[in-house]
C-alpha cells in the first residue's frame, strides 16, 4: 500500500497527537492522585501501598527509555520500600533534578534484567589483509599435512 507523502504526513501528525492526549490524561490522572487530601489521610489510618507513575514522555526517547527501565524494574518488586525509592528516583528525573546518570545509577541496585553496565570500550585487534592471507596459507598447509 502506497501513500502519498500528504497523508502519512498527517497520518503522523493523527498519531503524535493522540501520544500527546494519552501523556496528557496520564499526566492529569497523576495529579489527580498525587494531590493531598488532608481529610482522608486523617480518617484512614491504614497504610496505602504506593501505585506505579504513569509520567511516560514518547516523545522524549531518553526519558521514554528511563521510564522503561523504571517500569520493568517496577514490575519486578514487590517491596512498597523499593517502589516509594523506585518512584522517587523517576520523579526527580522527571523535574530534572537528576541527571540520567544518576538514575540509572541509583536505580542499578533495583534491577535484575541486567547485571551490570560495563563501560569502556572494547579493543578490536585486526591485521592487515597481507598478513591475513599469510596465516591463513600456512593454516590450510598445516592442515593438510597434518
Amino acid at each position: 500500500m502506497i501513500f502519498s507523502s500528504r497523508s502519512s504526513q498527517q497520518l503522523l501528525d493523527a498519531i503524535v497527537l493522540e501520544e500527546r492526549m494519552r501523556s496528557r490524561g496520564a499526566l492529569n490522572k497523576m495529579l489527580m492522585h498525587s494531590k493531598p487530601r488532608a481529610h482522608m489521610a486523617e480518617s484512614t489510618p491504614e497504610k496505602k501501598s504506593p501505585s506505579k507513575l504513569e509520567i511516560d514522555r514518547p516523545n522524549d526517547f531518553k526519558f521514554h527509555i528511563a521510564y522503561g527501565v523504571y517500569s520493568r524494574t517496577w514490575d519486578e518488586n514487590a517491596a512498597d520500600a523499593t517502589r516509594l525509592k523506585l518512584n522517587e528516583l523517576i520523579s526527580s528525573l522527571a523535574s530534572n533534578e537528576d541527571g540520567y546518570q544518576d538514575f540509572y545509577g541509583q536505580i542499578q541496585e533495583f534491577r535484575r534484567d541486567q547485571p551490570s553496565f560495563r563501560s569502556g570500550r572494547t579493543r578490536i585487534e585486526t591485521q592487515r589483509k597481507r598478513d591475513w592471507q599469510r596465516a591463513d596459507t600456512r593454516d590450510g598447509r598445516n592442515r593438510r599435512h597434518h
